[in-house]
């Protein structure tokens, strides 16, 4: 059971990453363009250039979609891991100790779900790892490079 589990590894862990990319998208493109329900539920964005809430924004947005994709995975999600660690110090955590309390739950865990993803990487369906193998194959001298066989 424990030989199966670990084959499904790879893919499992693109599934992660793409949700947890996925679903911080959603939240950097409903503070920026008001869908979703937008920054209060209502269709309002946050305005441009303001501090932290529109840089949050496009954190998300553009973390998201990376970590999405699986492209930079592991520097998207060590920005995005900050932002949402300063998210939940400066923001939240004031407001009272527990995640629960202050309303600081998501912001908790996007900055772990991102943590994990910087030690981890991109998984099996990363763009990552599509470029990895293109620049390694680019880079063998032609009689080191194995013949494609049908």
């Amino acid at each position: 059971m424990t030989a199966r589990l670990n084959s499904a590894q790879p893919y499992v862990l693109a599934l992660f990453r793409i949700v947890i990319g996925l679903l911080f998208f959603c939240h950097g493109a409903s503070k920026l363009f008001g869908v979703l329900g937008g920054a209060d539920g209502q269709g309002a964005t946050v305005s441009a250039g303001t501090w932290p809430g529109w840089y949050a924004a496009v954190i998300e947005l553009v973390g998201g979609a990376l970590v999405m994709l699986g492209l930079g995975t592991r520097v998207a999600a060590f920005i995005a891991s900050g932002a949402m660690a300063y998210a939940y110090f400066k923001v939240h955590q004031p407001g009272a100790l527990w995640p629960i309390q202050n309303g600081g739950e998501a912001a908790a865990l996007y900055c772990w779900a991102m943590f994990l993803l910087i030690f981890t990487g991109s998984g099996a369906l990363g763009l990552d790892r599509l470029f990895a193998k293109r620049s390694t194959t680019a880079e063998k001298p032609a009689g080191e490079r194995s013949p494609v066989t049908a």
